[in-house]
């Protein structure tokens, strides 16, 4: 795997999810309110849901099936829930391009 230009930093609405999809790989990306983007993959430890139609606020997103919160800094799941989700390094490069590194992946064992 390799590094990814997918799209311009325009592109990605504020606090809202969108999907990177690679093979059998799915990626939840959001553009923080601080114009960071981050991403992980895409879906609860808990019950798979969907992170990308999940609720960000500050740098968490809220799980749409049960309200899980996940620090989208780290994948860490928030008490009293517990579990993790990988995250990916995002970088915006000097264009305005945003750059996913699939190299990086980030698990963390709970």
């Amino acid at each position: 795997m390799k590094k990814f230009n997918i799209g311009h930093i325009s592109e990605f609405p504020e606090r809202r999810g969108r999907v990177f999809r690679m093979g059998e790989l799915e990626l939840a990306l959001f553009k923080l309110s601080d114009g960071t983007v981050k991403a992980v993959e895409n879906r609860c430890p808990h019950k798979n849901g969907k992170l990308s139609e999940g609720m960000v606020c500050d740098h968490h997103v809220y799980c749409p099936l049960h309200d899980w919160k996940i620090d989208l800094q780290d994948g860490m799941v928030q008490a009293p829930d517990d579990g993790c989700v990988s995250t990916y390094p995002v970088t915006v490069d000097e264009n305005g391009h945003v750059i996913l590194d699939l190299n990086g992946v980030q698990s963390l064992v709970s």
